[in-house]
């Protein structure tokens, strides 16, 4: 299994992370010619090698021609599906995207399809998203992880204005991921990387156990007291990375006096809040009185969001916590493409020889509905069309 750690020395852009992949070997004739598979010519890429305080690095740069005054998600997400790049590249970038096109949505209190992406809907952007993919994908990268994000202060301009640091948009995309503060007064994590580390990184903190094989430096635009490089260390997990441990807290609640009703409301209030599992257990309490358990799984972080939200939306009075550690195995989503439209597949491994996928359950729904076909075909489909992906 291969895997990338991004060393966030003074942060990261997206060019920084472009030039990072480049510098560990990402040819830059596979980066033109699968970004030359998006319907857009306005952009040149070029680049150079760089010292940054007696550091050198490889600078990405993307030279626009003609750069649109703003882009529309639906825009963006045409522009990647009409393109002839490979279905998992155009899913993740999609998928990255939208979650963009959310995070402007609940700042400026627009609906999704209404968000101008101004910046973040520019060519370089588009750019920056899609060749990070391109790169990780023609390395072989199988697992992203990522060190603490610095965040600056400070102004930028922004479309709409003076715009201050971190970034708003920055801030929405990281939510959930570690952040520590920095004091220089420049923006060091853009909203592309934020896009990017937040929806690819397997799990952020310190170097992973690897069997080290390339390292690569990744230029940033501006000068800084620190040397203003992106750090991306490549190489191959040992064997017990195929089933990590890691400590998780289990809250649990029993409730006997609560509408039935309200049940699938608070567990997908716990989900959508960060729960890693929420489940309900049928037991009998004191008086013989019918009960329910409710179990939460989740990251010791969450545990206090949790809780209240278990003491607002239910009528319990009191939720249990205890650590339990979990084996779990590394998995990835890929996209394939079936006779139906493209789906996503969980893939699974547990050593060198054995891998298991699942498709998406609510991909496999929304195309049964759309061509009016049984649930199973189009699972099945999917089944035959991920046959690649297993070894």
């Amino acid at each position: 299994m291969r895997i990338a750690y991004f060393d966030c020395i003074a942060g990261a852009s997206g060019d920084m992370i472009l030039g990072a992949l480049v510098d560990a070997g990402l040819l830059m004739e596979t980066l033109r010619a699968e970004l030359a598979k998006l319907p857009i010519d306005e952009f040149e890429i070029i680049h150079r090698r760089e010292v940054k305080q007696g550091f050198s690095a490889t600078k990405v740069e993307v030279q626009v021609t003609n750069q649109p005054p703003s882009r529309h998600l639906t825009d963006i997400e045409r522009i990647v599906m009409e393109s002839t790049l490979a279905p998992v590249v155009k899913e993740r970038a999609r998928q990255i995207f939208r979650r963009i096109a959310r995070v402007e949505a609940a700042i400026h209190g627009v609906a999704l399809e209404q968000v101008h992406l101004h910046e973040l809907g520019g060519v370089d952007t588009i750019i920056d998203v899609v060749g990070t993919l391109v790169g990780l994908d023609a390395l072989g990268i199988e697992h992203v992880f990522v060190s603490p994000l610095p965040l600056g202060r400070g102004w930028v301009q922004g479309a709409h204005g003076k715009i201050p640091l971190p970034a708003p948009a920055t801030l929405g995309l990281l939510i959930d991921a570690p952040v520590v503060g920095s004091p220089l007064e420049a923006e060091l994590v853009t909203p592309t990387a934020a896009a990017l580390f937040s929806t690819l990184a397997t799990s952020f903190g310190p170097i992973p156990a690897m069997r080290l094989q390339r390292v690569g430096y990744g230029a940033g635009t501006l000068e800084l007291p620190i040397p203003n490089i992106l750090r991306v260390l490549i190489g191959s997990a040992p064997d017990e990375l195929h089933a990590a441990t890691e400590t998780l807290v289990m809250l649990e609640t029993n409730i006997d006096d609560m509408n039935p009703e309200f049940y699938e409301h608070v567990m997908e209030r716990l989900l959508d809040a960060g729960a890693l599992d929420v489940f309900l257990t049928p037991v009998q309490m004191k008086k013989g009185r019918p009960a329910s358990v409710i179990s939460v799984l989740c990251h010791p972080n969450d545990v206090n969001r949790l809780t209240q939200i278990l003491f607002a939306e239910s009528t319990t009075l009191g939720v249990r916590q205890y650590e339990v550690k979990r084996h779990c195995l590394p998995r990835s989503i890929e996209a394939v493409e079936t006779p139906y439209g493209i789906v996503r597949v969980k893939v699974t491994r547990w050593d060198e020889t054995r891998t298991r996928v699942k498709p998406e359950y609510e991909d496999c729904r929304r195309l049964a509905e759309q061509h009016n076909i049984p649930l199973r075909e189009v699972y099945r489909a999917a089944e035959m069309a991920a046959q690649h992906l297993v070894r």
